[in-house]
């Protein structure tokens, strides 16, 4: 499953959401790229998604979450990268 948490993330002057899969990583790129999104918006273990692309995620599908559960679900699934590790 996709899940999406709110615009709450500041940068680059704009709100920022996470996009995760509880499932996999190739979930997650395709669904992304079925969006339009481009791979470089990938982190380590999400897709940062502007907030006027919000919308879009959850009429794709996505799940609207809290952020406490992307991380959560990603903890839980394995997926979860924390920053300040080398994953190659």
């Amino acid at each position: 499953m996709i899940y999406i948490d709110p615009p709450t993330w500041p940068g680059h002057g704009r709100m920022w959401s996470h996009l995760v899969s509880d499932v996999s990583y190739d979930e997650l790129h395709t669904f992304a790229e079925k969006l339009g999104v481009p791979r470089r918006a990938f982190e380590r273990d999400h897709y940062d998604i502007p907030s006027h692309r919000y919308a879009d995620a959850v009429r794709a599908g996505a799940l609207e979450v809290s952020s406490r559960e992307v991380v959560r679900l990603l903890q839980g699934a394995g997926l979860r990268r924390p920053k300040g590790r080398d994953w190659g």
